[in-house]
């Protein structure tokens, strides 16, 4: 199992109904090596219909949760729409990110892949192709080096299930081709 336990954000996330995927850096360790990290990034697929069971399903007594005024400002913008949940006793984070009708986001909901943590337990991980890109994404906008480390991992170890004939494509598409070739030279 993945520790932190981040099914702090899924189990109830899956309870209302609400459409997700793990990705960042829990998915990049899904498919690549583990390394520290103390929150989880989610695609959540929410709309303003979501939103009092949404409240309902993450309290005041147990987690931050931005009132729904907030969330239904970052619901309208059409990119970049975000919000944090952080759970009190643990201090963990979930960053996430609403699905505004972004052709990646959508892509990679319709193939997410259902990863079993234990006995009945389960959560929606994003295809390692769309952490990819994503990574690359971040690397390109705030130039961490742990993104390329994440994508190192993920060529490690599952490099030979990865469509990089997508990845190109879409990386030709945002802008990130050079640094893909850069990214898979170091590799």
């Amino acid at each position: 199992m993945l520790t932190p336990d981040f099914r702090l954000f899924t189990v109830p996330l899956e309870a209302i109904g609400v459409e997700y995927m793990v990705t960042g850096s829990v998915a990049a360790m899904v498919y690549g090596e583990p390394r520290m990290t103390n929150d989880v990034d989610l695609v959540v697929h929410l709309t303003v219909a979501h939103l009092a069971a949404f409240g309902a399903a993450f309290p005041d007594t147990d987690y931050y949760c931005p009132p729904p005024e907030i969330i239904r400002v970052e619901l309208a913008r059409h990119e970049r729409a975000h919000f944090n949940l952080i759970h009190h006793d643990s201090g963990l984070k979930a960053d996430c990110y609403l699905f505004t009708g972004d052709a990646l986001h959508a892509w990679a909901l319709k193939r997410r892949a259902r990863l079993e943590l234990d006995a009945g337990v389960a959560m929606w991980i994003a295809p390692a192709e769309y952490v990819i890109v994503r990574k690359l994404e971040y690397y390109r906008d705030g130039g961490s080096d742990k993104h390329l480390r994440d994508i190192r991992g993920i060529v490690a170890v599952s490099g030979d299930a990865v469509d990089w004939a997508f990845v190109a494509s879409c990386c030709e598409q945002r802008g990130l081709a050079a640094l893909l070739a850069q990214a898979r030279a170091e590799i």
